[in-house]
């Protein structure tokens, strides 16, 4: 609920889901026009409100940005202002502090792909870019999942090899990829691309992509050509200059200050929460962040300078600019704050009424026992989460020994909690066979079970081509997919493995499992098919429940017993579940209320029990994280997450709060895939001490290209995406531009080449293509670039039939490589994201329709010893495996392919090939600049021999690399 303020700005705000901005003016907040949001003037302070969640139930955050020529009053003015809107909001919100170049990833993520800069403010008169005549810019663009976008001077000198540009003219938009920037920067650009395109281009401009390959463009280079003219020609670039705006922050040791009469005084003492007056406000600082903590009981001047001690403590402690500033309320800290301590617990209060994401609905109040005369209530239709399409087929298998057996088909459904089991249930989904391989793992099971489950459910996934849904599932704790599976699903007590027979007879525990002519008592739990299972509970009258049925057993007799609470459903399936574990038997009812002397007596006399409705678990917005696992495992939320957020290079994982999934980008190197539930796991044990994560909630490892639908379920999926096989950059210029358009980024061919020299070209593609080594001259090669032997083949073919047939049917006029494109493809589909502009880059080989075979081998095969290889490498498909990739192909090369390379490339000084070199080298891979390097110079730079170089694993390799300075 509001609290009333004199603020008028702030009347009415926060009772809704999305974001409300106010711009500072005359020290005074006024609320900006939507038709605004995204646009940060530099002169200026905003702040911005983001609200979350479901009424009666909202999240706030408060954020106040700070432009780089701001006022101090101004930027006073937004903190405190800041503060008042906290207090409308019921001092319940996160306050975050911003300084333009260094705002945080989630402020970031409110604007996707990015938050426009522009230079002025109110003050000085507000001009926007449509007012203004069209002036070219240069940008810098920097960030994988939100990108920061800052203007800087349109000169030579102000590009590098680190960073990507976007040059920003009336007609065209260039981005210009450093060569010492990876996929997913240059990925994230091409949103900011298309951003400016139609916000201040209306859609009515072209865009061109331009490699750092150190290459002076040659005459009628095309856009290449174009992007440099500009500057007023080319010119060699260097490394970018490191300014103090670049140094990152590092976490160190948390350390507790308190505020007391605006000073800052040390708070001696280990880390805990019994620190925290509720009377005080007090910093704490860990290197990479500034947080401000303040207490319920703290006075509302008090709260106002909070924020102000901390600036000061940052200047006095010369703290980074770019180190983040949090202010949080008492009862609303952050896992971020609490993870700093050695233990934070949180008192027992009632759970607020929650929306998900399509994981429950319809949450049910929690409620008491009826009085006597109360009516029943009303059913409450659930809805279903996402399940996994019907009538697929399920095999199961039971842990025992040292290997699996099959469950029969009439038991399949049948658990004991002693026991663990594989299931694999396959079914059709877009004319494919997926599979869904999940571990269950008994609350009773002994290790030696558990870790053969595991490693028995790994080999079948493997044998799977590592194409599967894999998944680990505790008792208690099975999510509706699973539970879906089986009808019924039911639990029993004690287990049928060897392990756990052996276990209970060395420890002298009484066998309790489960035998249908003996006594037993189970519970009917669920009302639909993800939620139906039936458990054994202990054979007592105290564990019976009003809104449940169950099933009493003995000997001679069964029992189903209806409570006044339990549902059709319920009563429906309680009838499946006794016909399933004993077929045929006669059944006696027994209604709560009117139990007969036989009832109780069999489950063992009469007694209270309880008559509340089990509460369920609260369901909880989703979030997403970044994992990075070389070296120190690190956590990175992602904010307001979207597909688009899936690279293809990362691992992320989902957390629902009800399940844990673990996503496997494609590009992802292999023997880091191979560990996606071991980081998983990690993931688990951490929130588990810090959020409160259950530690037996399902854990799942999912790979990109074969989410089931409980995943997509949290994403406006698109499946179109999901299809692209590619790195994260190309993925997104097929996505925007259409298919093609990235092909041969990598290594464009010259343009405007007589018909003999493009001829001799593509045979010298075709001869490298079907050499012993797959590393080619870089200097010379005029084949694109491809990472694997049949793709490289297959292309070199085309190339070649490409040109002979151009030749047969007479040379083309001479013109830019687009124009020609324009002809060569009239009569084939075009793609409808094509973008005009991107395929001036490519080559009439790219586009050109499929050729018809070359119509005379006869050269080919003079230039090949064998005609036969030839033949296969024309069958082949020049489609990437969706398991490689450019960096996976480097990883996988061999060590004969790095020695064959020395003998088709050459080699330069290490002088030249330094990044900082004053003669640098041209015309080389600047990604494998220690290629480059004789045998000899490479063992005295890395004190090792290349072999023993590429063995080592990637991330190692760079950093070897960039200590040299050949990174």
């Amino acid at each position: 609920m509001s609290t009333k303020v004199s603020e008028p700005a702030f009347q009415g705000v926060g009772q809704k889901v999305g974001i409300e901005i106010w711009r500072i003016e005359n020290l005074q907040p006024v609320a900006l026009p939507d038709s605004d949001y995204g646009r940060f003037y530099s002169g200026d302070s905003y702040i911005v409100l983001k609200t979350a969640g479901k009424a009666g139930a909202y999240k706030y955050d408060i954020h106040f940005w700070l432009g780089k020529d701001t006022s101090q009053d101004e930027a006073g003015t937004a903190s405190m202002k800041a503060v008042e809107l906290d207090v409308v909001l019921g001092s319940r919100a996160v306050q975050y502090r911003e300084l333009q170049g260094h705002e945080s990833s989630r402020f970031l993520s409110y604007f996707k792909p990015c938050l426009l800069p522009l230079e002025g403010g109110f003050s000085s008169g507000i001009k926007t870019p449509e007012d203004e005549n069209y002036e070219t810019r240069l940008y810098t663009c920097e960030g994988k999942r939100v990108a920061r976008l800052k203007q800087v001077p349109f000169t030579q000198s102000s590009l590098n090899h680190d960073e990507i540009f976007i040059l920003d003219t009336k007609d065209r938009i260039f981005q210009f990829n450093g060569a010492n920037t990876n996929n997913n920067e240059r990925s994230k650009a091409l949103d900011v691309v298309q951003l400016l395109k139609d916000k201040y281009h209306e859609g009515n401009c072209t865009v061109a992509i331009v490699a750092d390959d150190g290459k002076q463009p040659t005459e009628g280079s095309g856009l290449s050509g174009e992007f440099w003219a500009l500057f007023g020609g080319f010119a060699s670039i260097g490394k970018k200059t490191a300014s103090e705006n670049d140094i990152i922050p590092e976490k160190t040791p948390a350390k507790l200050y308190c505020i007391a009469g605006g000073q800052v005084q040390d708070v001696v003492g280990e880390l805990s929460k019994s620190l925290l007056r509720t009377d005080k406000c007090y910093i704490l600082y860990c290197g990479t962040h500034v947080f401000v903590w303040v207490g319920r009981a703290t006075r509302l001047e008090d709260k106002k300078a909070a924020m102000q001690t901390a600036e000061e403590f940052i200047v006095n402690h010369n703290i980074s600019k770019s180190t983040l500033v949090t202010r949080l309320m008492q009862s609303h800290e952050t896992s971020s704050f609490k993870s700093n301590f050695g233990s934070w617990t949180t008192a027992s209060t009632a759970a607020p009424f929650e929306e998900g994401r399509g994981k429950v609905a319809a949450m049910l109040k929690q409620q008491g026992g009826l009085l006597k005369g109360q009516t029943k209530p009303s059913p409450v239709e659930e809805e279903v989460p996402p399940l996994l399409p019907e009538n697929g087929e399920l095999e199961v298998w039971h842990i025992d020994g040292e290997s699996k057996t099959p469950v029969p088909k009439e038991d399949i459904g049948k658990f004991y909690s002693g026991d663990c089991y594989i299931c694999d249930y396959s079914y059709d989904v877009n004319d494919k066979k997926d599979h869904y391989l999940c571990c269950w793992i008994g609350k009773d099971s002994i290790q030696e079970d558990q870790t053969l489950a595991s490693q028995q459910a790994t080999s079948m996934f493997k044998s799977l081509k590592c194409k599967p849904v894999q998944g680990r599932v505790h008792q208690g704790k099975e999510p509706p997919q699973f539970v879906a599976i089986f009808q019924p699903m039911i639990v029993l007590k004690g287990g049928l493995s060897s392990g756990y027979k052996s276990y209970i007879a060395d420890k002298g525990l009484k066998d309790e499992t489960y035998n249908p002519d003996t006594s037993a008592l189970i519970e009917i739990s669920g009302t639909a098919m993800h939620n139906n299972k039936a458990i054994q509970v202990d054979v007592a009258a105290t564990s019976l429940n009003s809104y449940g049925c169950f099933i009493a057993q003995t000997s001679s007799s069964v029992f189903t017993w209806h409570g006044n609470q339990s549902t059709a459903e319920q009563q429906q399936l309680t009838g499946k579940v006794v016909e399933y574990l004993k077929p045929g038997v006669t059944t006696k009812l027994a209604r709560e209320g009117k139990e007969s002397l036989a009832f109780w007596l069999a489950v063992g006399g009469k007694q209270s029990y309880d008559s509340k409705k089990v509460t369920q678990e609260v369901v909880r917005e989703p979030h997403l994280f970044e994992i990075s696992s070389k070296g120190k495992f690190e956590v990175e939320e992602v904010y307001n997450f979207e597909q688009d957020d899936l690279l293809a290079e990362d691992f992320m994982i989902l957390d629902t709060h009800a399940e844990v999934i673990v996503w496997v980008g494609q590009s992802v190197d292999p023997k880091e895939k191979q560990n996606a539930l071991e980081i998983g796991q990690k993931y688990v044990d951490l929130a588990a001490s810090v959020d409160g994560l259950s530690p037996n909630v399902p854990l799942y490892r999912v790979q990109a290209g074969s989410e089931p639908c409980f995943f997509t379920t949290y994403f406006s999926w698109d499946p179109t995406k999901a299809t692209v096989q590619a790195n994260s950059f190309k993925k997104k210029a097929i996505l925007l531009f259409g298919p093609g358009v990235i092909e041969n980024y990598d290594n464009k061919p010259e343009v405007n080449k007589s018909g003999a020299t493009q001829r001799a070209s593509a045979m010298a593609a075709l001869t490298s293509a079907f050499k012993s080594s797959t590393v080619t001259k870089p200097a010379t090669t005029t084949a694109p670039r491809v990472f694997n032997r049949a793709s490289q083949r297959a292309a070199a073919i085309a190339a070649l039939s490409n040109v002979l047939t151009a030749e047969r049917k007479g040379p083309l006029p001479d013109s830019p490589p687009g124009r020609q494109q324009k002809k060569n493809t009239s009569s084939e589909p075009s793609s409808p994201n094509t973008n005009s502009a991107i395929v001036d880059q490519v080559p009439a080989t790219a586009l050109a329709p499929a050729p018809d075979p070359a119509p005379d081998p006869a050269p080919v095969k003079s230039e090949e010893p064998e005609n036969n290889e030839v033949s296969e490498a024309a069958s082949e498909t020049s489609e990437p495996n969706p398991e490689t990739n450019e960096e996976e192909s480097s990883v996988k090369e061999t060590d004969e392919e790095e020695k064959a390379c020395e003998d088709t490339q050459s080699t330069y000084s290490y002088d030249q090939l330094i990044s900082k070199s004053t003669n640098p080298v041209t015309g080389i891979d600047f990604k494998k600049r220690e290629t480059y390097l004789s045998p000899e110079e490479f063992e005295e730079v890395f004190k090792m021999t290349k072999e023993k170089f590429y063995e080592l694993p990637r991330w190692k390799q760079d950093h070897i690399k960039k200590k040299v300075d050949l990174f």
